[in-house]
């Protein structure tokens, strides 16, 4: 087996440390974020539109944006690196089914799922291992299957130190949206919409970008 990578265990831990505040910090974020509630209800009207199926949601963090998919009639389950995390969604959203796992060693059978969504969650996985990361999401989902990324954009690394009033170890990774497309591609994930929005004046730091993308089906894709 693999050794587990180091940013993975100190991620965790920095999620562990703040899952409980964060769950009240962030409960009503989705309110506030219009174009981001219209890109969700786009994904799950297309994941609907082929035929329903299982999704995942991949760092669903308490399950706030998987309680979301639920109330756009979704059938849905949150994954998440942090058991603290974890723990405070399966609180909130009884309803639901919630557990541990990490994006980096995906345990979810080839095909087993016709929705993806990674919701701010690929911003923690370092440049070098994300093509591995987008392999995986396309091996476990369908033919056809639908994957919704969210991520900051640029080439830097922000670590933090201090988050909610907790000591943390969490480096956010920016990520160019073309290079994420061309990756997406290469993993068998056709890009069919991009778009990028402007940061919140005084909320954040970078321009935010959303990938939507479908499993596919030519000749020498990973199947």
């Amino acid at each position: 087996m693999t050794a587990e990578p180091g940013f993975v265990r100190r991620t965790r831990a920095s999620y562990d440390a703040i899952a409980r505040d964060y769950a009240e910090h962030f409960r009503d974020e989705l309110a506030s974020k219009p174009l981001d509630r219209a890109l969700l209800a786009t994904f799950a009207e297309l994941v609907q539109t082929a035929g329903g199926g299982r999704v995942v949601d991949i760092g669903c963090g308490t399950g706030r944006v998987t309680a979301h998919l639920h109330d756009l009639g979704l059938d849905v389950a949150g994954i998440d690196l942090s058991p603290g995390m974890v723990g405070a969604a399966r609180r909130l959203h009884p309803h639901l089914t919630f557990g541990t796992g990490s994006m980096t060693d995906l345990d979810l059978p080839d095909r087993s799922v016709t929705g993806l969504l990674a919701y701010y969650s690929i911003i923690h996985i370092p440049d070098d291992l994300l093509p591995r990361v987008l392999a995986g999401f396309a091996r476990v989902l369908a033919p056809g299957g639908q994957v919704l990324l969210a991520f900051q954009t640029g080439d830097d690394l922000l670590h933090l130190t201090e988050a909610l009033g907790h000591g943390v170890a969490l480096d956010f990774h920016r990520h160019r949206p073309e290079r994420v497309a061309e990756l997406l591609d290469e993993a068998g994930l056709r890009v069919h919409a991009r778009t990028v929005r402007e940061p919140e004046e005084g909320r954040e730091r970078t321009a935010q970008a959303y990938l939507l993308a479908r499993r596919d089906h030519r000749p020498g894709a990973p199947r």
